[in-house]
């Protein structure tokens, strides 16, 4: 059985890591033979961008690319021809390893220089074939991104042997409900909305059962005005990670729902059904049959059969026909869900040779009582994918139904096998958890009735291995394994998490925590433009109220609503901030991509009430300031400020957005007073927002020190008249390309406008430190120096020395 963590932990909530949950399971009995993690060691195949497609020099079937990876630009020879210029491609970089131990090297094909490799789903892993390379939705991550990370497909695929008598186990859900009884917490079974149409089953379809013995359940619906097309992306992933290949999207469901559930089903052309009607029988002893693999098949007389009115089209439990198969043409579906005796399946499948995924539930018995549970989540994902109407009702021919005999338990006799000592309500407990249905009959007696799909238990000692194993066999003192004790190292993520934190701590700030949940009106209150990928939220199933209804793409709309009810309390000088997660959707895949962010708030007082304090109040550069230093202690380099207005939610005027080097990593400044307004705050607001994933990349884990010089320094003044419009940061660039090794600091310290500056021009005063590492500095040499400086911010920046 192939399970993958990501899938399982839509059922159930755990924070176990993948090692972790290996192990829960081993000792639950369903032992982990092989884990695999999905895209580990292929960081090194990248995002990247085809900016230039043509013909091979020397080649007719080859092309040449130049590929942008989001730091170089790369010449790549390819073969593939169903790609053109602007595709969004992976790029796998030299170095690195494709599975097979196909290691990228730099190479001349046919006379041209090749730098990488353009990777199709096949050379990735992601499939068994492939018509030509892989070409990525527009809307993934940057260029650069590690192509698994990028679509989310990096997940570990756990292969779980299963002993014979767990059939219950061949799903999804059945490992979730394992789980989730082992750790107390409750499952999430998967919903089923039904939206039925007017036309009721009965009208159009029928169903008889003639051997009830091999067959105890035969449920169907039906659905009209399908269209038979390719799967979305996240179904054909989702099924190619467990190893199951896409078909279409009416076949793709059925092999979803029946790794989802663990009950085989099968999708009939209704329109090739003869008399639109199924009947269930033995096969006549030498009736031939052709299966989906196109094989002719000779049945006996021990063999079930699904016949429509005049023939038979599929092998029960086993396989389907090729006279009744979905085709590209089929707009009538009939959704087979069935129980058959495990039995008669096994002899069929045996004799045959045909094993299937089906069969090997079948052969195991599945679970009679879930038999319209999946027929229903089936339809429902039918109508959601291939669209049509579905009929009215369903037809579900269970004859002998009856209730489930209830099994008398004894928790001493239970204590007295297990060899511990359990207290009476914890083993019933035990047993409440396994979803069984408990009542007392007697003193210390009671009646004990196992869930329908653990056909397993049978008698009291069943029960009692069942709370053994939940207590856990390693309780049991004479079987008390040797464990060691593991001690794991904070990531380097993990780390610079927890640096951030402290550092703005350490510059007064308070940390906040608010819940991931927001209200679907915050993107308004932040006047998001229409066209925002912030609008676009994922929403909650059952929220609690209105106002957290919606998971939070920003932490802005949190921080400003605890600012507002700060100020209520009149907590009046604040400086908040808050590094959580937010939730952003990925088209095409149904997990969002979960970035962190830092967002801070300052306002009121910048240094508090007190009689030795001015009373200034915190201003655009405070918030400035506190970056500046974050970003110092993080060693992310090559920082400049451009004065815009980088989101709709700043003051036009007053806010810039923050780069490293071409990179944008944030933005600061003054909250618009509309969206002021629209959080009921009163007083001016100054917020910062910086993007912490890309912090982690920019961040230098090795930091340069240099000695400090024994000589002594010597500072000259500049003062000059200088447009308003000219960029202090353009002053200190330009004393700086000066390059001379002698230039050790250069300041602004004062800034002048008014009496005697013509208007729309500032006075600057500037102060240039000059020292030198291996003599004193000459007045000579200091003042030729100075007038390099002078001369060039003349020159580059057409001032007016004063």
């Amino acid at each position: 059985m192939k399970i993958t963590y990501n899938w399982l932990k839509e059922f159930v909530d755990f924070d176990h890591s993948p090692e972790q949950l290996a192990e829960l399971l081993t000792m639950l009995g369903l032992e982990v033979e092989a884990m695999e993690k999905l895209g580990e060691g292929m960081d090194d195949v990248v995002v990247a961008l085809v900016e230039e497609k043509r013909q091979h020099p020397n080649a007719d079937k080859l092309s040449l690319c130049r590929v942008n990876n989001g730091r170089e630009l790369l010449d790549v020879v390819c073969g593939a021809q169903n790609f053109k210029q602007g595709d969004i491609v992976a790029l796998a970089q030299i170095g690195a390893t494709l599975p097979g131990d196909f290691k990228i090297k730099r190479s001349k094909i046919r006379g041209e220089e090749s730098c990488g490799m353009l990777c199709s789903e096949k050379e990735l892993g992601l499939a068994n074939e492939s018509d030509g390379i892989m070409v990525l939705p527009v809307a993934v991550s940057s260029l650069g991104t590690p192509v698994f990370s990028a679509l989310g497909m990096k997940d570990t695929l756990f292969e779980i042997g299963l002993t014979p008598n767990r059939a219950d186990c061949l799903s999804v859900v059945g490992i979730a409900r394992e789980v989730a009884a082992k750790l107390g917490i409750k499952i999430k079974y998967p919903l089923s909305a039904l939206v039925e149409g007017n036309v009721s089953v009965e009208s159009v379809i029928g169903v008889s059962v003639e051997d009830a013995e091999l067959c105890p359940r035969y449920a169907a619906r039906y659905i009209s005005g399908c269209t038979v097309a390719p799967s979305p992306e996240w179904l054909v992933k989702r099924l190619n990670a467990i190893g199951i290949r896409s078909i279409n999207n009416v076949v793709d469901v059925t092999n979803l729902v029946m790794m989802e559930l663990g009950q085989p089903l099968h999708a009939f052309d209704c329109d090739r059904l003869a008399g639109k009607r199924i009947v269930v029988r033995r096969a006549e002893e030498g009736e031939r049959f052709a299966t989906l693999d196109g094989q002719q098949r000779l049945l006996m007389a021990t063999d079930l059969v699904i016949c429509d009115a005049e023939r038979p089209v599929a092998l029960a439990g086993v396989m389907g026909g090729e006279n009744s198969e979905i085709e590209d043409s089929t707009t009538s579906i009939l959704l087979e869900s069935a129980c058959f005796r495990p039995a008669a399946i096994r002899r069929t499948s045996k004799r045959l040779g045909l094993h299937t995924e089906s069969s090997h539930r079948f052969e195991r018995g599945t679970d009679v009582g879930g038999v319209t549970r999946a027929l229903d989540r089936a339809a429902a994902l039918v109508v959601e994918l291939a669209g049509g109407a579905l009929a009215q009702g369903s037809l579900d021919i269970y004859p002998g139904k009856s209730e489930p005999a209830a099994i008398e338990f004894r928790p001493e006799r239970a204590n007295s096998l297990i060899g511990i000592e359990l207290q009476r309500e914890e083993i019933i407990d035990i047993l409440k958890k396994l979803e069984c249905l408990v009542s007392e009959v007697s003193d210390g007696v009671f009646a004990v009735i196992p869930p329908s799909y653990r056909i397993d238990i049978e008698r009291e000692v069943d029960l009692i291995e069942e709370v053994a194993r939940l207590n856990g066999f390693d309780r049991i003192p004479a079987t008390m394994p040797i464990a060691k004790v593991v001690s794991d190292r904070p990531t380097r993520h993990q780390q610079l998490e927890k640096r951030v934190r402290d550092i703005l701590v350490n510059n007064g700030m308070n940390e906040i925590i608010n819940f991931s949940f927001t209200s679907p009106d915050a993107a308004c209150k932040l006047m998001l433009g229409q066209d925002d990928p912030r609008r676009i939220t994922i929403k909650l199933a059952n929220p609690l109220v209105d106002e957290q209804s919606v998971m939070r793409t920003s932490l802005l709309p949190g921080l400003l609503e605890t600012t507002a009810r700060n100020i209520s309390f009149r907590s009046l000088d604040l400086k908040l901030f808050e590094m959580r997660r937010v939730y952003l959707p990925v088209a095409g895949d149904i997990m969002p991509r979960e970035p962190i962010f830092i967002v801070g708030a300052l306002t009121g007082s910048r240094y508090g009430a007190g009689w030795s304090r001015t009373d200034e109040l915190i201003d655009f550069y405070d918030a400035k300031g506190i970056i500046e230093n974050l970003l110092e202690l993080l060693n992310v380099g090559g920082i400049s400020w451009v004065p815009d207005t980088p989101e709709p939610y700043f003051h036009p005027g007053k806010s810039c957005t923050v780069f490293s080097g071409r990179e944008r990593i944030g933005s600061v400044g003054e909250i618009h007073p509309t969206v002021l307004e629209n959080y009921g705050l009163e007083k001016t607001v100054f917020c910062f927002e910086l993007d912490f994933e890309k912090l982690v990349k920019l961040s230098r884990s090795k930091l340069v020190i240099r000695a400090p010089s024994r000589f002594p320094d010597s500072t000259r003044d500049i003062a000059m008249l200088a447009p308003d419009g000219l960029l202090f940061e353009k002053i200190i660039g330009c004393v700086n390309s000066v390059k001379a090794k002698e230039i050790e600091d250069v300041i602004i310290f004062d800034v002048y406008r008014g009496k005697g500056i013509p208007e729309g021009y500032k006075s600057i005063a500037i102060r240039v430190r000059y020292r030198s590492y291996d003599r004193t500095l000459t007045d000579d040499e200091i003042s030729a120096l100075h007038r390099k400086v002078t001369d060039i911010l003349v020159s580059k920046l057409q001032v007016t020395l004063r």
